[in-house]
């Protein structure tokens, strides 16, 4: 690895040209490695996956969240359609 910059030329010296690093692309691609190597590792050797079992009890539990929360979303929608109908007839 070469520490062999730019020249500096008097037209850049007082302009904070920064001098050309060849090794600074190696590092970046080493840090990029070793980052994919280590979160490559965590998800295969030190993540605990669910079983099947797992996953379809946690679905089953999800699904009926959402359809008691949407039951409750339309009937105070309902609730408050038929209350806003209400004070809107005694204006009409």
């Amino acid at each position: 690895c070469s520490s062999i910059g730019r020249v500096a030329v008097s037209k850049t010296v007082g302009w904070e040209f920064e001098s050309l690093h060849p090794c600074k692309y190696k590092k970046t691609m080493s840090k990029i490695i070793a980052y994919i190597e280590d979160a490559t590792d965590e998800l295969v050797n030190k993540v605990s996956w669910p079983t099947w079992e797992e996953l379809q009890n946690s679905a089953v539990v999800v699904l009926v969240a959402s359809v008691i929360i949407a039951l409750a979303i339309f009937v105070l929608d309902s609730a408050f359609s038929y209350v806003m109908k209400f004070i809107y007839s005694l204006f009409a």
